[in-house]
C-alpha cells in the first residue's frame, strides 16, 4: 500500500499571529486618539515657567533675600503676574493642582518684597518731611505712605478758590518748593490726583465734580512740569471727584478736607 503524501503547511502567518496584529494596531490608533485629544497651552506653559524661574532667580546676582542685593524691577513684575497667576486655592487658571511648597515659596517672596517695599516708602517719606520741615511747609503738605508710594497732601483752599481751577497765586511757592522735592526724590512714577467734597456745582464753569478734580489735578500737573525738568512721561494726573473722600462731608470741616490735591511718588520696588 502506498503511503499517505503529508498535506502541505497552510500559506500565510500563523492566526495566533494575525489576532497579534489587529491588537497592536488596535492598541495604536488608540493611543494616537488619545494623543490627538490632548491639547498643550503652549503660552501658558511658557509663562508658568519663567514664573518659576523667575520666583527662584529674582534677586541681583542670585542672592537669596531682600538684604543681600537690590531686587530688580524685572522680578518684581514677574512675582506680581505669578502671585495673581496662582489664586487662594492654590490652583492655576485652568485649574491645575500646584505643589504647596510652590505656594509657600510664592507667599514667602512675595512677604520679603512687600517688607522691602515698606521700608524703601518709608525711608523716603521720612527725607521727604525732613525736607518739608526745613521748608517751613509740614503745615501746609501732609506725608503719609504705603508700601508702593508716598503720598504729599495739599489742602485744595490753599491751592484754589471755591469752584476755580485757577491756582492762587499763594499756593505757587509752595508748589515750587514741592517741585524741588519731587525732582530730588522722584526717581519713578509720579501721579496727581484731584479730589473734591460731594455738594453738587451750580452756576459754576464746571458742570460736576468728576470735571473739576480733573480740572484742578491738571492744572497742579501743568505748573509742576512747568518749573521743573520732571520726565513728563513719568507724570500723570487724575481727577477723581467725590468718591474718594478721607472725611465726613457732612460737616464743613470734614469736606474741607476732602478738597485736597494729592501727590503719589512710587517707590523703585512698586509694581506700578
Amino acid at each position: 500500500m502506498a503511503k499517505k503524501k503529508p498535506e502541505d503547511p497552510p500559506k500565510g502567518s500563523p492566526a495566533w499571529m494575525a489576532t497579534f496584529s489587529d491588537l497592536m494596531n488596535l492598541l495604536l490608533c488608540f493611543f494616537v486618539l488619545l494623543f490627538s485629544m490632548s491639547t498643550i497651552d503652549e503660552v501658558k506653559q511658557e509663562k508658568v515657567v519663567a514664573s518659576f524661574n523667575q520666583m527662584f532667580s529674582v534677586f541681583d546676582a542670585g542672592a537669596a533675600a531682600i538684604g543681600d542685593g537690590m531686587l530688580i524691577s524685572n522680578g518684581v513684575s514677574q512675582l506680581n503676574e505669578l502671585d495673581e497667576y496662582i489664586n487662594s486655592t492654590g490652583k492655576m487658571d485652568d485649574g491645575s493642582m500646584v505643589s504647596e511648597d510652590v505656594a509657600e515659596e510664592v507667599a514667602e517672596a512675595k512677604e520679603k518684597l512687600e517688607e522691602a517695599q515698606m521700608e524703601e516708602s518709608e525711608a523716603l517719606a521720612e527725607k521727604i518731611q525732613e525736607a518739608l520741615d526745613e521748608r517751613d511747609l509740614e503745615d501746609e503738605v501732609d506725608v503719609v505712605f504705603t508700601a508702593q508710594f508716598v503720598q504729599l497732601t495739599l489742602k485744595g483752599a490753599l491751592l484754589f478758590d471755591s469752584g476755580s481751577t485757577l491756582l492762587k497765586d499763594d499756593a505757587k511757592p509752595i508748589l515750587d518748593q514741592v517741585g524741588l522735592i519731587l525732582e530730588r526724590y522722584a526717581d519713578g512714577t509720579i501721579e496727581i490726583e484731584g479730589h473734591t467734597d460731594n455738594v453738587p456745582m451750580s452756576g459754576a464753569k464746571y458742570s460736576n465734580n468728576n470735571e473739576l478734580s480733573s480740572g484742578r489735578a491738571l492744572s497742579v500737573f501743568d505748573y509742576i512740569l512747568s518749573i521743573t525738568n520732571l520726565d513728563p512721561a513719568n507724570v500723570k494726573h487724575a481727577g477723581r471727584g467725590e468718591y474718594l473722600p478721607v472725611a465726613d462731608n457732612s460737616t464743613p470741616e470734614g469736606r474741607a478736607k476732602n478738597r485736597r490735591v494729592e501727590i503719589k511718588i512710587y517707590n523703585s520696588l512698586s509694581s506700578y
